[in-house]
């Protein structure tokens, strides 16, 4: 291929994002967002607030170097994430806890708490739940299977719809409910797919960020099939979310409110992207000017999943933070 033609291409790809950042500056999702929810709750205090930091733990725990990581650390932090990917899933679809044989292990042993099942309206949306849950399960059998005895507990899980929970606080980071206001997960098929967006792209990313620690051929390989099936996940939520936006918009509006709300935590990197169609074109598939799928590391997962761009080692979805040698967040 022609060498200009190629600078034109990934000129145009840095344009086209460039764009859909200024649009979403100046588009003032707070309001839209906020009139979709109708399952929220609460007072009358203003605009949504921004994430409350945890405390730093004193004294302050000291990030372990990528170098000394082991496939066993790395498989085990995935293993946490899957634990709470598969409770939501299950709560959602079934209105069950996974079975207590599948959460023992070394570390904190907890539980989870809140979820219940979604009364869905949508038929389609009903079935692409319960396929999930299937696969979230499996990917936390596989895991525990792979690990042995060394495999860890699922430790404390927040998954309530609670003024104060991690999805409320997450709501309201991305300005889609008020101070004061809750955000209920499970109230109809639109918020479980807004909850599972939250998890699905951080999955993606998860994965591929992890994947150049990994040594042995078999775990890569299994990790990369992992990464497959939820990447699509990811895509099929991004699609729904995004077909249900063309008759409310809103929902579209959300989305871009929840990505920037995770670009917030994770650092000065434009890690993410929403549903908004650019030009004549869907914008499912979210990657950066190559075409490639984004990429965090471990440090920038549990940012977004302990609700705080600070350095700790709990908060948000992890109350308690999450079991073995990979728990620290990244201090951005």
């Amino acid at each position: 291929m022609n060498h200009d033609i190629v600078l034109q291409v990934l000129d145009a790809c840095d344009a086209r994002r460039a764009e859909r950042r200024a649009f979403m500056k100046n588009a003032g999702l707070a309001a839209a967002g906020a009139s979709m929810l109708a399952a929220c709750s609460g007072g009358n205090d203003g605009p949504g607030s921004m994430i409350t930091p945890t405390p730093t733990p004193t004294p302050s725990p000291t990030p372990t170097p990528t170098s000394s990581l082991t496939d066993q650390d790395v498989l085990n932090f995935a293993l946490n994430l899957e634990y709470l990917e598969a409770q939501f899933y299950s709560f959602a679809a079934t209105g069950a806890s996974l079975p207590a044989s599948m959460l023992s292990g070394t570390g904190q042993a907890g539980a989870p708490n809140g979820g219940r099942q979604v009364q869905f309206k949508d038929a389609a949306v009903a079935r692409y739940a319960r396929e999930i849950a299937g696969d979230e399960q499996a990917h936390v059998a596989f895991l525990r299977s792979a690990l042995g005895s060394v495999a860890v507990a699922q430790p404390d899980l927040d998954l309530s719809a609670d003024v104060n929970g991690a999805f409320s606080t997450a709501a309201r980071a991305a300005g889609l409910v008020g101070a004061n206001q809750a955000f209920d997960p499970y109230a109809s098929d639109e918020n479980f797919l807004l909850a599972a967006f939250i998890f699905e792209d951080v999955g993606v990313s998860a994965y591929k960020g992890a994947s150049p620690l990994i040594t042995n051929k078999t775990y890569l390989e299994a990790a990369a099939g992992i990464l497959a099936a939820e990447a699509y996940h990811a895509g099929l939520i991004r699609t729904t979310l995004y077909r249900k936006g063309l008759t409310t918009p809103s929902l579209i509006d959300a989305t871009e409110a929840i990505s920037n709300a995770r670009d917030s935590l994770d650092g000065p990197s434009d890690l993410d992207q929403g549903v908004r169609p650019i030009g004549n074109a869907t914008n499912i598939v979210p990657t950066d000017s190559n075409g490639v799928a984004f990429s965090r590391s471990a440090g920038q997962v549990l940012n977004i999943a302990y609700l705080n761009k600070a350095s700790v080692d709990r908060g948000g979805f992890f109350p308690r933070g999450v079991n073995g040698t990979i728990k620290l967040s990244a201090a951005n």
